[in-house]
């Protein structure tokens, strides 16, 4: 039986992406490649339980969700991930995928919405950036630029206009948490028009940064 190593599985509410605030199930996977600076599930890269994918869809049904996530760590970094993501798919409701952008995102259930990561230089893992996966990414799909400082932000316009992005999918700017502010990350996007959508970590205000919400 396909197993996966699981960190947690909760219900909260989304607190990032185009469905933010509304209730949700997460199976946060065990492990990741990369060392974001800025990474704030650092608990998720070693330990964890490996799992009978049958048994996580069981635990994921009985919440009855609308939306689930799976998220990490790097769920991608699994490779029994991708049937995961299909057999969570078959309950019914909307499933997304929170990926770093590092791992090959092909092959995924269609029905999946990915949300990847585009790693700016203040995350101290641009390098690691596999750009191939922005020719897979459609308007189904969500990308994000996590955006640490005014040389990020330039960055990200920047990569924008090189690859069209904002004719492929979705475009999320977010400011590190309690390093930049918020407001000034608004003025510098309405200066520019960006085809943008800001967000903010709602569920860092909620419960700062406890586990499990």
């Amino acid at each position: 039986m396909a197993q996966c190593r699981v960190t947690e599985i909760f219900y909260s509410l989304q607190g990032e992406t185009r469905t933010v605030g509304l209730p949700t199930v997460f199976v946060r996977l065990t492990g990741c490649p990369l060392r974001c600076g800025y990474c704030d599930t650092e608990y998720a890269f070693y330990g964890g339980q490996k799992r009978e994918i049958s048994d996580i869809v069981a635990e994921v049904a009985a919440y009855q969700p609308r939306y689930i996530t799976v998220s990490g760590g790097e769920p991608l970094a699994q490779s029994s991930c991708r049937q995961l993501l299909s057999e969570l798919c078959d309950l019914g409701a909307e499933v997304s995928l929170e990926t770093s952008g590092a791992m090959d995102i092909s092959n995924i259930d269609p029905r999946v919405i990915r949300v990847m990561d585009l790693k700016t230089p203040g995350s101290g893992e641009e390098k690691r950036n596999r750009y191939q996966n922005l020719q897979l990414l459609t308007t189904h799909d969500q990308l994000k630029f996590v955006i640490c400082h005014r040389q990020d932000y330039d960055w990200s316009v920047e990569t924008i206009r090189t690859y069209q992005l904002q004719d492929r999918c979705e475009l999320l700017f977010s400011p590190v948490h309690s390093e930049l502010d918020p407001a000034e990350l608004a003025e510098w996007i309405i200066a520019d028009n960006l085809p943008v959508r800001m967000q903010v970590q709602l569920h860092k205000y909620l419960w700062q940064d406890a586990q499990g919400r």
